[in-house]
This record gives C-alpha cells, structure tokens and sequence, in this order.
C-alpha cells in the first residue's frame, strides 16, 4: 500500500477522511465504535469532523489491520501500547482553540440577544421602557355577528317556509 498523502488542514469531513484511507464510511464509523476516542464528536447538526491526528491513527489502524493482519483487539492494544500516557490530558491545540475567537463572539452575541428578549419578554403589558421602538397593544375584544346559515340547512328553512 503507497502511504496516502494528507493535506495540511486541522479539520476533515468523514467524506474526506474516506477518501485519504480509502475506505468506506461504514468501515471508519465501525472503526469509531470500536476505537471512542478516534475522531471528534459531531458538530451540532453538522457531520463528523476529525483532526489530523484522527486522519493519521485512521491509517494506521488501517494498516495494522489489512497489511499486519491484526484482529480490531489486536490493533486496539499494539495501539493502546504505541501511545505514551499523558494523564489524560487534552493535546495543545484542541478542537475548541480551532473553533477561535469568532465563534465564542457570534455566542455572546447571541447570548446577549437572547436576553435581552427574555427581558422584553417579561415587562407587564402596557409598561414601556427606555429606547422601545413601538408598544403593542390589545385590541378590544370583537362582537359576535349573527351569520346566515348556508346550505342544506337554508335550504331546508326555505322549503318549510312555503309551505
């Protein structure tokens, strides 16, 4: 197998992570399963996203088990054996610094926004505060106008009616 090339990117898409190794999605999803801390966890309501650390452990699972013939336990442990242990703590440069500065001012933008509707919200009605572009109001309650029924009925009171 020739090593595959991997971009220099800090983020893949599943798709692009299948292409790499070629492999299909359900072979890398089945792969995840068996090994949790390959990939990052999806983002909300968007796809797969994996590091490149995750594209390079992906190769090597790969080639651990189709080049060295080793079982998913087997390349779980020659794995497990590869890695030094570092406490468990997060590698420098995780996924949140990659999210950057943007991201957390586009939340507390948000943030802000929502409460300030939240305190909109909460007025009693009618109490108008400083700076309010407009001011609903209730409209008075509409009386009931008698309609002429329609159909067979109507046409049921005309018959009798001639009778």
């Amino acid at each position: 197998m020739p090593p595959a090339e991997i971009p220099n990117r800090s983020l893949f898409r599943q798709p692009e992570v299948c292409e790499i190794a070629s492999i299909q999605p359900y072979v890398l999803r089945s792969w995840e399963a068996e090994f949790p801390d390959l990939g990052v966890a999806r983002t909300e309501g968007g796809p797969r996203v994996y590091r490149k650390a995750d594209v390079e452990r992906v190769l090597r699972i790969k080639h651990l088990l189709f080049v060295e013939g080793l079982t998913l336990a087997g390349a779980r442990r020659k794995l497990a054996d590869e890695q030094p242990s570092n406490g468990g703590a997060e590698e420098p440069g995780g996924f949140a610094e990659l999210l950057g500065r943007d991201i957390r001012e586009r939340i507390l933008q948000v943030k802000h926004g929502l409460r300030s509707l939240a305190g909109l919200l909460s007025r009693a009605p009618g109490q108008s505060g400083n700076g309010d572009l407009f001011e609903l109001q209730t409209a008075p309650p509409r009386r009931a106008q008698h309609q002429k029924p329609s159909g067979k009925h109507n046409k049921r009171r005309r018959q009798k009616k001639k009778k």
